[in-house]
């Protein structure tokens, strides 16, 4: 998995320039907004996941990163170690999620606006995404950006694929983004607590969509 995750999270090689990410305009769209995955999607490998949007545009499509699918191995710790990460165990811990079905081995780490580094892009004036092994070098030292969290893998759509999946098939909400419901260690509320920002109950869903 890791193969070519140390070369990606790397501010002196891939940084941000694969197309999956810089290719796209911040301009417009639902850039910094929430996707919430919608009943047509039960059974799947997006069911009750919530994508931050890092961009979206008519013309490049959309890139975003699941926020609350729990990475459970390899963990923070052993991530580090073979990504020659010091302090191991390192002063402070973030949440490793996996961020979407696309290229696992890349990694990206989706922070508050508050630090900003060698292969950081601003996706609006709160959220920054960084794909450099800097920022886990400031993390494992107790220091970097007040929020973040670290993905594996991304979720991406071609242009006009998300437009339709939303206005056509009816498989994603898009809700506004909060500080908790990105960032928060929860991981067991967030698709409950982004319906409820656009006051969606999810026990109107079909009993087939099963408990969040």
């Amino acid at each position: 998995m890791l193969a070519g995750m140390k070369k990606t999270l790397d501010g002196r090689n891939d940084n941000l320039t694969d197309p999956a990410v810089t290719a796209m305009g911040k301009e417009a769209g639902l850039t910094g907004q929430l996707l919430v995955a919608a009943p047509a999607l039960a059974e799947t490998f997006f069911e009750r996941t919530v994508i931050y949007l890092c961009a979206h545009s008519e013309q490049d499509g959309a890139m975003g990163l699941i926020v609350n699918k729990r990475l459970a191995q390899p963990g923070l710790d052993d991530l580090f170690a073979q990504l020659g990460i010091d302090p191991n165990p390192p002063e402070r811990r973030i949440g490793v999620c996996i961020g979407g079905p696309v290229e696992h081995s890349r990694g990206f780490v989706l922070h508050s606006a508050d630090w900003a580094g060698e292969g950081s892009l601003a996706v609006d004036g709160h959220t920054t995404l960084t794909a450099s092994l800097d920022i886990l070098r400031e993390i494992a030292a107790g220091r970097g950006p007040k929020q973040a969290m670290m993905a594996l893998g991304h979720a991406a759509w071609a242009p006009g694929q998300l437009e339709q999946e939303i206005l056509r098939d009816s498989s994603w909400f898009v809700a506004p983004a909060s500080n908790e419901i990105v960032f928060g260690a929860d991981h067991t509320k967030k698709w409950r607590q982004a319906l409820d920002a656009i006051e969606i109950d999810p026990l109107l869903f079909s009993s087939s969509v099963g408990e969040a």
